[in-house]
């Protein structure tokens, strides 16, 4: 099975090695047809502290790194 990859930007940066992406997705509702949009939250892993709030990235899924952390910025 292959990994998902997601696009968001980083509205957090404060704690080390750690950034978070919020991930918005439009779809149409199944019923009514219109379009719906829904965000999520995702903890990322930073290895080098490299992205800033702002950044545009896109974050894979990955091993556990903490209690929270199950994705991984790549690097773009």
């Amino acid at each position: 099975m292959t990994k998902k990859i997601l696009e968001g930007k980083v509205i957090k940066d404060q704690n080390n090695k750690t950034i978070t992406v919020l991930v918005k997705r439009r779809f149409p509702h199944p019923f009514f047809g219109k379009i719906i949009t829904s965000s999520k939250k995702y903890h990322a892993h930073d290895e080098t502290n490299k992205f800033k709030v702002g950044d545009i990235v896109k974050i894979i899924e990955s091993k556990p790194f903490s209690k929270k952390k199950r994705w991984e910025v790549i690097n773009t």
